[in-house]
C-alpha cells in the first residue's frame, strides 16, 4: 500500500513523503516550521503514524474541512489523527510566530 511511505505534518496533518516534504516542504506550514531541505525540521514535524484519511478537493466548501479545522489548507491527502506532538522548542518558536498548536493526536477536546 502506497501509504507505507508518507508521513504526516504535525501541524497541519497533510499527508507527503520524506522526499517531498525534503524537495517541497509542507504546502500549509512551510513558512513556520521550515521542512524544505531540512531531514532534521521533517523528523521532527511530522511523523509515519497516523489515522484516518480526508481527502479535500475544495477545502473551503468542505463540512469535513470545518469540522476538522482544515477548510484553510491546500488541496490534497489528510491524516484524520497523528500520532505524536512537536518539540517544545517549535511550539515556542510557533507562539512567538502568533500561530496556535493544536495537536493532532486526538487528545485535545473540544
Amino acid at each position: 500500500m502506497f501509504l507505507k511511505s508518507e508521513r504526516a505534518c504535525l501541524l497541519c496533518g497533510i499527508l507527503r513523503t520524506f522526499d517531498e516534504f525534503y524537495r517541497d516542504g509542507c504546502p500549509n506550514c512551510d513558512s513556520v516550521l521550515r521542512l524544505q531541505s531540512s531531514e532534521e525540521n521533517i523528523h521532527a514535524c511530522t511523523s509515519p503514524s497516523f489515522e484516518g484519511l480526508s481527502a479535500l478537493s475544495s477545502p473551503s466548501k468542505s463540512w469535513v474541512a470545518q469540522w476538522m479545522r482544515d477548510d484553510k489548507f491546500q488541496p490534497g491527502l489528510y491524516a484524520v489523527q497523528v500520532k505524536g506532538r512537536l518539540p517544545d522548542e517549535i511550539i515556542q518558536s510557533l507562539r512567538s510566530q502568533s500561530v496556535y498548536y493544536r495537536p493532532r493526536d486526538g487528545s485535545v477536546q473540544d
